[in-house]
């Protein structure tokens, strides 16, 4: 087969909006792992949100978690590769999103913390498979942070977004990785560079790489692979820059594209 490595982005494209991935899509991915390829989900979620995904598609492998700031094995939950930062370097970003009471979650490879919950937030981390571990002061984290996650209105990470330069660090970007979450991470670390390391580990051109994304945050990663497939329901403008279009993530999109593009 053509394409070595199926890169897919989870929220927005695998599953559609009732957060399932649906029968058909599922025996799509089978046939195309049976037939060589290497199945890579690539996602803004952190690893113990992702692999159980993984499992539902009966595979076993690798995830691309955090945006690209974290790569895992799935067998023994091995830590591969990451883009880690100390939270000092980010108080300043912290202390913006205490004094507006803005929700933020900080998250290590393999853990997310929070200093509060309430019932709407609860009702989203549940909806991604998460179980946050609550903490008195995020600051006191000694270990290496992949990832800064703000939970808001859309209006309100505008206005951070305008608000960033004042408080950011030259080593930190965002990224708009959803309608209501901005990620602050390494200035490295993105789902593009996470996978031109995996796919060079495994000897694996971009040209022999699909993937296929539904938002920003894929943007690297569709422009990295050899065929990048924007979904249906992605921003105008991804669509305009993508190789192809797939049908949304409620029309079986991934489904229709690796059967188009690899089963043909």
């Amino acid at each position: 087969m053509k394409y070595k490595l199926i890169a897919l982005d989870v929220d927005g494209t695998l599953i559609n909006n009732e957060y399932q991935i649906t029968e058909a899509t599922r025996k799509t991915i089978s046939d195309v792992h049976k037939q060589g390829a290497h199945i890579v989900l690539c996602t803004g979620r952190g690893p113990t949100s992702t692999l159980p995904l993984l499992e539902l598609l009966n595979l076993e492998g690798t995830v691309i978690t955090h945006n690209g700031a974290a790569t895992v094995e799935s067998v023994g939950s091995r830590l591969i590769h990451q883009f880690g930062f100390r939270m000092n370097d980010l108080r300043p970003f912290v202390e913006y999103c205490r004094e507006r009471k803005i929700h933020f979650d900080v998250n290590t490879a393999f853990v997310h913390y929070l200093e509060h919950l309430t019932d709407v937030e609860r009702e989203m981390y549940e909806k991604y498979l998460v179980n946050p571990r609550q903490i008195d002061d995020v600051m006191s984290l000694e270990d290496e942070v992949v990832k800064i996650s703000v939970f808001a209105e859309g209006e309100v990470l505008d206005q951070l977004t305008l608000d960033w330069p004042r408080m950011g660090h030259p080593m930190f970007k965002i990224i708009r990785s959803g309608e209501f979450f901005i990620d602050v991470m390494h200035h490295e670390a993105n789902k593009g560079n996470a996978l031109r390391s995996l796919a060079n580990d495994w000897g694996i051109n971009a040209q022999e790489i699909l993937a296929i994304g539904n938002y920003y945050n894929d943007v690297e990663m569709l422009e990295f692979a050899g065929l990048g497939i924007a979904m249906d329901n992605s921003p105008e403008d991804m669509k305009r820059d993508a190789d192809a279009v797939t049908s949304s993530n409620d029309e079986e999109g991934v489904h229709l594209a690796l059967q188009q593009y690899c089963l043909a």
